[in-house]
């Protein structure tokens, strides 16, 4: 089973809220494709990657922001992105990452 599910089901049993970070699309070139996901329980834990630890910490925010709110979002980052050029997004690509909270 995927490690990122399995961890989900967990969560599932011990009753964390978490939230869940899919890839979505990949313009040009992209460290990790479409349909790669990372969660994020309500205590911090993360499982899984979107982007090989490009942009994780700004998702790991949203994320987080996410399982308070339950509002969903689209993250878009690319080359041209201050913020992605900053944790390190040089592959040149456009990655866009969808965010939602995982209800029981």
């Amino acid at each position: 089973m995927n490690p990122v599910v399995e961890r989900v089901a967990r969560w599932r049993e011990e009753d964390k809220r978490c939230a869940l970070a899919t890839v979505v699309k990949v313009e040009r070139s992209g460290p990790l494709g479409p349909g790669t996901s990372m969660a994020v329980s309500e205590d911090g834990e993360v499982v899984g990657s979107v982007s090989g630890g490009c942009v994780e910490p700004a998702v790991y925010e949203e994320a987080m922001s996410a399982i308070q709110t339950g509002e969903p979002r689209l993250l878009t980052y690319g080359i041209s992105d201050e913020e992605a050029f900053g944790v390190g997004l040089t592959c040149g690509g456009v990655i866009h990452i969808f965010v939602e909270r995982v209800d029981w």
